[in-house]
């Protein structure tokens, strides 16, 4: 994912990294070890932080009755009124969504910025990605892995914010199957749109935030390889990253999840007034009544929560890609 430049240079441990290939096509191989690596990496990233992730999907879509009003207060709460076990509830369906989600977002991100130098280099120029195509690569690919993956993150939603007093899923199945006879089948594509808008900065920044982050430093030191990146350093690029790409992403968020509760009579007592749940007609219309009624600070509600996960949940996901690619011998790195 990041730039090698398909020299003879030596990592610090002394073994000579892989030659890229420049092709347009991957070995089916490639592709196979690649997809597992960012499967691998979105699982063990997203589970490091799954109680971080349920408290955030709760303060976005409580109302103005606060149950949960802070970081340490949240998980102090979830932890007393629903143990451990509560805690990570929703993080099965969340792996389901997020290990063929990273997967494919990973992959396609790096094919996409392989064909990309490929064309350049074809047209006479040097092949190196500036930000402004990284960002259009991360884009695309968070576009396509989001959509492929959306039905099972509004399960997971879903699933996340039910609590046992109002909940009415047994597990992934049994909420798609009322979601589906109940809502009807376009229900599992609720807050798609604002997804859509979303994702588009949200990864765009982070892929762009995170190699523009590690070109630098190996500029502005000794570094001659990319492979010589300390862990640290990856983990400190993919934190940046992931902060910049979630402050500027988060408002479609929070829209997003609430479209996804909408009308749900099982997250009544989290974000509904007067004893019924609330229904949005669409994007817009969640987004103004959200504004209205809450103040534009409710487009930010949970975001605390959310960038003390996103550090390390974004560095853990580069670090551990990259680690495992490095690990399994695939190269997919094209020249910088």
């Amino acid at each position: 994912m990041g730039d090698g430049n398909g020299e003879d240079n030596k990592s610090a441990t002394g073994t000579a990294p892989p030659t890229p290939q420049h092709s347009k096509s991957l070995s089916a191989q490639s592709i196979a070890k690649a997809l597992l690596a960012g499967g691998v990496a979105g699982g063990v990233s997203r589970t490091a932080v799954a109680p971080l992730e349920r408290l955030k999907i709760l303060m976005q879509v409580q109302g103005n009755q606060k149950v949960y009003t802070g970081v340490w207060q949240g998980l102090v709460y979830m932890a007393k009124n629903e143990g451990i076990r509560g805690m990570f509830r929703g993080n099965w369906t969340n792996c389901l969504r997020i290990v063929p989600n990273s997967a494919v977002k990973f992959l396609t991100y790096e094919q996409l910025i392989r064909l990309l130098s490929y064309e350049l280099k074809e047209r006479g120029g040097d092949g190196q990605m500036t930000p402004g195509l990284r960002l259009a690569a991360g884009a695309v690919a968070g576009t396509i892995a989001m959509s492929a993956t959306y039905p099972l993150d509004m399960v997971r939603g879903r699933l996340t914010v039910q609590v046992e007093r109002t909940g009415n899923y047994t597990g992934i199945l049994h909420c798609t199957r009322q979601i589906v006879g109940q809502e009807g089948l376009v229900a599992l594509w609720r807050g798609w749109v604002p997804s859509v808008i979303g994702v588009i900065p949200y990864v765009g920044l982070n892929f762009a935030v995170y190699e523009t982050l590690k070109d630098t430093v190996i500029q502005m030191s000794d570094v001659t390889h990319e492979r010589q990146l300390s862990v640290w350093t990856r983990l400190g690029a993919g934190a940046v990253a992931g902060t910049v790409g979630q402050t500027v992403a988060y408002p479609l968020d929070v829209v997003r999840r609430r479209m996804q509760m909408s009308g749900w009579s099982g997250a009544q007592a989290l974000h509904a007034e007067g004893g019924k749940a609330v229904v949005y007609s669409g994007m817009t219309d969640c987004l103004t009544r959200t504004v209205r009624e809450e103040g534009i600070k409710a487009l930010f509600k949970g975001l605390w929560p959310n960038y003390i996960k996103v550090v390390p949940s974004i560095a853990i996901a580069f670090a551990t890609y990259e680690k495992l690619k490095e690990w399994m011998g695939v190269e997919l790195r094209i020249s910088s």
